[in-house]
């Protein structure tokens, strides 16, 4: 919460010191109706409302202002058709000035239109990299859009070396909106997304439960989930019900669902023990007091603010900030980001283990510009992760399924010198064990792959059981039985 309370607040100390220096021609203070759009009934909306409500008492509180802001809150019950009601009733009714939210991309995308139009500026925290930032003039992403992250998750997949990937996603305009990014991002690592899995927003507890069994099918075991709170929720309480949330399994979760991990409840937090997340990095309330000291510096044109001029809107557009750890950035309508902080949920919580930065890749620390560029991908640069199942063995991320083919190795039985390779048979399980140099060769090299592989010895031998004299014979036999299935297929 205080992530979102710290966004919040540095979008409305800019805003209202940008309406401040527009209204500064008045001698008294004046006020500014602003709506907020939000889904008021689930715990993100109640969230965002506390924490507007919080920023706006503390920019009073700290701040002498020629405005006053007043929110007027609308409820879009989670419908697209009621939020665009609402933006319609904001702005005609109360006349508002500006519009907060609404906070689901799909609602944003029809209330961005109404606000173009109605030449209003519009400050959603709405994050699909789908919404037209560039195309209107009105539109300000008060969040990090969800692009920006996916060069930071394919540093870690990459990190950990896993070769392929599964992302599960919330099938709608911010759930998708992720894939393009990240699929281009993986490539470039050398990562293939071998499977994609999508989940309705209004997915029954089934279509849910079905997902997860098919997830337990595929031979890909790390999962990068990307869907807000309340489907991540049931998702993951269902996943550990299932028994996807043990030992050989490997989760990330995206931004904004990391950022906000403190609005979910103790049950979704106990079943996500041991997943990784990545969320954008806010620098504690120091920075934003330095933040707004730097606003105090800027200066606009000496004018009085008209709804429906594009001085309000331009300025909000578009404004930097240099903080002590992080800069604060507004380009263009976008809220940049280039830092990203990598945590790892363990007990009520979840742990920073380390950081992502565009100039340094990952860090176990936050590197300061006085640092020599120098990009990694190393896991070492992370520090210890405790994986799911309370283990802190890295997962391989990709296995055979127990009904899957073993694959088939050919031992020649021998006599005389077995300090190479050595055949004997279990009496007690009837199974075939082998032993030296060679065998221990390939058994390092097995257990040093990225996946687990599921072996089983065929010995090579006459029908005797006895010494097979020519190698040559074996490397036939081979061939032939491959022939052979071959031909039957």
């Amino acid at each position: 919460m205080e992530n979102s309370r710290l966004c919040c607040f540095a979008i409305l100390v800019l805003m209202s010191f940008c309406v401040d220096r527009l209204n500064c021609g008045n001698a008294t203070a004046a006020k500014a109706d602003v709506g907020v759009i939000l889904d008021l009934d689930t715990t993100l909306g109640k969230m965002y409302r506390t924490c507007i409500s919080m920023a706006i008492e503390d920019r009073n509180a700290t701040h002498n202002h020629t405005t006053m802001i007043v929110p007027h809150f609308r409820d879009s019950r989670g419908d697209v058709v009621a939020a665009a009601s609402a933006a319609i009733d904001l702005l005609n009714n109360t006349q508002v000035m500006a519009i907060l939210g609404p906070q689901k991309s799909i609602q944003a995308d029809f209330v961005i239109d109404i606000c173009d139009r109605e030449r209003v500026p519009i400050i959603s925290p709405a994050t699909s990299p789908a919404l037209p930032h560039k195309e209107t003039p009105y539109f300000i992403r008060s969040a990090w859009c969800s692009s920006s992250q996916a060069k930071a998750i394919a540093a870690i997949v990459k990190a950990f070396g896993w070769k392929e990937v599964v992302l599960v996603y919330e099938n709608s305009i911010y759930g998708s909106g992720l894939l393009p990014y990240l699929t281009v991002n993986l490539l470039q690592s050398n990562v293939v997304i071998s499977n994609l899995s999508f989940i309705p927003p209004y997915a029954k507890d089934d279509q849910v439960l079905q997902e997860l069994f098919n997830l337990m099918d595929m031979q890909t075991k790390v999962l990068i989930v990307h869907m807000p709170p309340d489907i991540a929720s049931r998702f993951f309480q269902m996943a550990k019900e299932v028994g996807m949330m043990t030992e050989g399994y490997a989760w990330l979760i995206s931004d904004p669902l990391t950022s906000l991990l403190s609005s979910v409840d103790s049950v979704t937090t106990e079943a996500m023990q041991g997943v990784i997340g990545v969320k954008a990095f806010v620098p504690r309330s120091e920075e934003h007091v330095s933040l707004a000291e730097a606003i105090e510096r800027v200066g606009v044109p000496n004018q009085r603010v008209n709804r429906g001029s594009s001085a309000l809107a331009s300025v909000l557009r578009n404004f930097t900030s240099k903080g002590l750890s992080c800069d604060f950035n507004i380009t263009n309508g976008q809220l940049q980001s280039s830092t990203f902080e990598i945590v790892n949920i363990i007990g009520k919580g979840d742990n920073t283990v380390g950081f992502w930065t565009e100039k340094y890749g990952i860090s176990k620390e936050l590197k300061l510009n006085g640092h020599k560029p120098i990009y990694s991908t190393e896991k070492e640069n992370i520090l210890g992760i405790l994986w799911p199942g309370q283990t802190s063995n890295v997962p391989k991320g990709w296995e055979i399924p127990t009904s899957g083919k073993k694959l088939r190795v050919g031992v020649p039985v021998k006599d005389g010198f077995n300090e190479f390779v050595n055949v004997a048979w279990n009496q007690e399980t009837n199974a075939v064990e082998a032993s030296g140099f060679c065998i221990d060769v390939f058994e390092e090299v097995i257990r040093s792959m990225p996946y687990d592989v599921i072996f089983e010895y065929i010995p090579f031998a006459t029908t005797e059981g006895r010494s097979a004299e020519y190698y040559d014979d074996l490397v036939y036999q081979y061939i032939l039985i491959n022939s052979t299935l071959l031909l039957e297929m």
